[in-house]
């Protein structure tokens, strides 16, 4: 049995089982056996299978918080101890049922009990739903928990309102979940709005399927339909054929699925080859945070032959290869940082390196030769272009200035999702579910500025991993991470991350910080582009020269501008109004007119003529013919860009008689016009012959007599 403190919550004073039945030893131990499963981590094994003993064997109890809470509650399953109680009162609201313990037995409550557990925490460790990954994994669990819900007759968005029991219960041990509460429930609630529609008319499509299942197996056709268009994952539609004892035939959803990634694959504009790089053992010293120039020897030289890289002796004048250096100053491209560029140069011999890159522990030099020969093992000098480096440098410490700001303003949920620093720009993706006001870009973009302004030190230090991440540095999900780590800190602790790229020495090299965009680029992620130093006074010089160039056209000094700018946009739409005014007046004059001057085609009222105007205007005349005619046909057409337009109505007592769609046919294919609609109103456009145009308007007189007589 357990020893030390573990036997203060398994044993009672009588030597029994915590929570058993009193003077039942044997029975209690089988019980707590129930939830006791020993795991014995004792061996190392090597991919050879050998078995090497730790240094620190262990016993892992697999008796989590839950299970020591079930034993000490005395109850007989998790889903009765007072952590999950309160999510079930909360889902009592939403059904007819009388106790909590009418429900708790109901399997799909249960998963849902679970799902907004396991939701929760996801999300309020920055991950929100989305169509790949860890995203995708989040999605599949909201989703499998919806669907239970939908299955137990409860109503849309019920999931997101769980949150406030589980926070409650929760929220003092998990902190974390606390803060992020309103940033859970907004996640949960539009991620369940999105389902809903497609959950009720894909489970109409299942039940219909279900219902007309071949010898028990589900069609492979219908399981690509459910998850291609209506976003069920295949594992849900399992569940729910399991429900009614349907197996899904799965070679047939695979063969779907094929079928779609060759046409994939078939769209493709181009095909992406993959450049095989083995280039032994060798290991780069990089020196590029202190100095960016030096000397080293070149250990190895390859040129691309056709998908791979062949190992040459030499590069001639002209040729692109890759240089591998002892020793370098180039950065090669990691963590969102581009690779540096600059040269190489031996005796009259020129290197230009036009990208770096990492290949693992490996520094390759990317670029051509353009004067001279370079020769494997010969001594050369080095020299990173410094301006690009500085201005990369200004963007990167900017960025890590960006994310803290960021978690500042709008919350600590906010998580890295992706960036980009490059000379010229920086671009930083983040986790955030709702787009950036112009308040809050601003306030961010002040944040920064004030941090750049203090000029304060950039600090760096190497540490273990764990020492860091301890230590309160941010660590990016995903990221594989030595066990040393460069940690840099800026601003006393504001921004304190895990970063191997290049930096400033202090903030105030940054210059100046402008955000250029914000903008939404999936599900849950937003994106911010910026620049910084050289390049944010070009964009404010840019800016500049077109606030003098529209002061110029506009007559007035830059102070006015904006006074001028409302007083035009007020006269162009006083003006606007007038225009649309006298454009309804014009179409009802000749509206009025045409129904005056219809012509009885045997019992039928006809209205059709030339309308002064465009396509807008011919469907304004229309309505209002409509308005006053109580029974009869429209025909009208208008001459606009060389191009004649055409519509047709039937008002509703005549559709029985004739057919809107069938006359516009004959009276487009005069004038070369096509289209079509319903037999009520159709229309159709694109006609070439305007001359014909009264003539083909004419002709459905003697469509109505043709189709009258044909009726009669």
């Amino acid at each position: 049995g357990p020893c030390g403190p573990c036997s203060e919550i398994f044993y009672d004073q009588g030597g029994h089982i915590a929570g058993g039945p009193p003077g039942s030893p044997d029975e209690d131990g089988d019980r707590f056996l129930e939830f006791w499963n020993l795991v014995f981590p004792q061996f190392d094994r090597s991919r050879d299978g050998e078995l090497s003993p730790l240094a620190q064997p262990g016993v892992d109890t697999g008796l989590g918080l839950e299970r020591v809470a079930t034993l000490k509650q005395r109850v007989q399953s998790n889903y009765e101890i007072d952590l999950v109680q309160p999510i079930f009162r909360k889902l009592l609201e939403f059904t007819s049922s009388s106790s909590v313990d009418e429900i708790r037995t109901e399997p799909s409550f249960r998963v849902i009990a679970d799902h907004i557990r396991s939701s929760a925490f996801l999300i309020a460790d920055g991950i929100l739903p989305d169509r790949e990954g860890r995203g995708y994994v989040l999605r599949r669990i909201i989703r499998r928990a919806i669907r239970h819900g939908y299955k137990m007759g409860l109503p849309n968005q019920f999931f997101h309102q769980l949150v406030t029991p589980l926070v409650d219960t929760l929220g003092e041990a998990y902190p974390e979940l606390s803060s992020a509460a309103v940033q859970i429930e907004r996640a949960l609630s539009t991620e369940g709005n999105k389902f809903w529609e497609t959950l009720q008319n894909g489970m109409r499509l299942l039940e219909f399927a279900l219902g007309n299942v071949s010898e028990g197996t589900l069609a492979g056709d219908v399981v690509f339909k459910l998850a291609d268009t209506y976003g069920f994952p295949v594992d849900l539609t399992e569940d729910i054929c399991r429900e009614h004892n349907v197996s899904i035939d799965f070679a047939g959803f695979e063969e779907r699925m094929e079928q779609q990634r060759q046409q994939s694959r078939a769209s493709e504009q181009f095909e992406e080859k993959t450049l095989t790089i083995s280039l032994g053992d060798h290991k780069t010293e990089f020196d590029g945070y202190s100095r960016l120039s030096d000397v080293a020897q070149v250990v190895g030289m390859y040129k691309q032959s056709d998908d791979n890289l062949v190992e040459v002796d030499n590069l001639e004048e002209g040729v692109k290869g890759i240089v591998l250096l002892d020793r370098t100053s180039f950065y090669g491209e990691a963590g969102g940082q581009v690779g540096d560029v600059g040269e190489i140069t031996s005796n009259g011999t020129t290197f230009a390196v036009d990208d770096t890159k990492l290949n693992n522990k490996q520094i390759l030099h990317y670029g051509h030769v353009s004067s001279g020969t370079l020769k494997s093992g010969q001594e050369v000098s080095f020299r990173v272009d410094a301006l690009k480096r500085q201005d990369t440098a200004r963007n990167h410490s900017a960025t890590h200035l960006l994310h803290a700001a960021l978690k500042k303003v709008l919350g600590t949920h906010v998580q890295q999702r992706g960036s980009l620093v490059t000379p010229d720009r920086l671009r930083f993706d983040f986790s955030h579910d709702l787009p950036l006001t112009e308040d809050e870009a601003s306030e961010i973009e002040a944040l920064v500025n004030e941090k750049i302004s203090v000029n304060a030190k950039v600090e760096t230090r190497v540490m273990p991993y764990d020492d860091a991440i301890e230590s309160g540095a941010v660590a990016l999900f995903g990221e594989k991470y030595d066990a040393e780590v460069r940690v840099l800190e800026m601003c006393e602790g504001f921004s304190v991350e895990l970063c191997g790229g290049t930096h400033v020495t202090s903030t105030g090299e940054i210059g100046l910080f402008r955000v250029t965009s914000h903008s939404g680029i999936a599900a849950g992620v937003r994106r911010i582009e910026a620049v910084t130093g050289r390049q944010a006074n070009l964009w404010a010089k840019q800016n500049e020269e077109i606030l003098s160039t529209l002061s110029q056209r506009l007559q007035t000094n830059k102070e006015e501008l904006i006074a001028r700018l409302d007083g035009l946009l007020a006269e162009k739409h006083e003006l606007e109004d007038q225009l649309t005014s006298r454009s309804q007046q014009s179409a009802h004059d000749q509206a009025s007119s045409l129904v005056d001057s219809a012509e009885q085609v045997g019992d039928i009222n006809l209205v059709q003529g030339i309308v002064d105007g465009d396509p807008k205007t011919m469907m304004s005349v229309y309505d209002s013919i409509r308005s006053q005619l109580n029974s009869g046909v429209v025909v009208l057409g208008v001459v606009h860009n060389d191009r004649v337009n055409l519509v047709c109505g039937i008002t509703k007592d005549l559709v029985g008689q004739f057919k809107a769609n069938d006359l516009i046919n004959h009276v487009g294919s005069i004038v070369g016009a096509r289209g079509g609609g319903k037999p009520d109103l159709s229309r159709a456009g694109g006609g070439t012959d305007t001359a014909g145009l009264p003539g083909a308007l004419q002709e459905s007189r003697n469509w109505i007599e043709a189709q009258s007589q044909g009726l009669s």
